[in-house]
Order: C-alpha cells, then sequence, then structure tokens
C-alpha cells in the first residue's frame, strides 16, 4: 500500500492493518522528511488517544493528516506503532 499526499509518496508498505476502514502503515514506513509535529489530541472511546503530525509537501501543509495512537488501549493494540491517514492523502494498492 501507498500513501500518497500532493504527489508525493508519503509512505509505503505491505504491512498494514484495516481497523475501521483505514490502513494502518507501520510508523518506520512514514517518510519523516514530510512529517510536522502537531499538539493536536482526540480520543477514541476503544483505542485510546490519538496524537496527529501535519505534512509539508512542495511547500504545502496538511494540518493533522496523520494521526497515531502512542498507547493504544488492550483491545487497540494492533494499531501500536502504526499511522493512518486522512485529509487527502490517498491510500492505494502499489
Amino acid at each position: 500500500m501507498k500513501a500518497i499526499w500532493n504527489g508525493t509518496v508519503i509512505a509505503q508498505s505491505d504491512d498494514t492493518v484495516l481497523v475501521e476502514g483505514n490502513h494502518y502503515f507501520p510508523a518506520t514506513s512514514l517518510n519523516r522528511d514530510y512529517v510536522q509535529f502537531s499538539n493536536h489530541k482526540t480520543s477514541c472511546a476503544w483505542k485510546g488517544q490519538a496524537s496527529y503530525y501535519s505534512l509539508l509537501v512542495n511547500g504545502e501543509m496538511n494540518i493533522d493528516a496523520v494521526w497515531y495512537y502512542a498507547d493504544p488501549k488492550p483491545e487497540a493494540a494492533m494499531v501500536r506503532d502504526r499511522v493512518a491517514f486522512w485529509k487527502g492523502v490517498q491510500v492505494t494498492a502499489v
């Protein structure tokens, strides 16, 4: 699978986990050259607290487009050390 935004591959991996329609990529597959820190947090009743990254690609910012669970609840252990995408990031088969 590939995650693409603004014409650039943000992450690529054959090892994604599908949860609630979202592909969670290994955190190590995320190209950190395009990642910016974000203070944004949200909460999921069964997964726990989500943290976010923004993307900066070709001079354009996509705020909070990447999320992850640093310390997921036990029932969401499958998303530990993984990232997922939204806000226009296209996730497609390689």
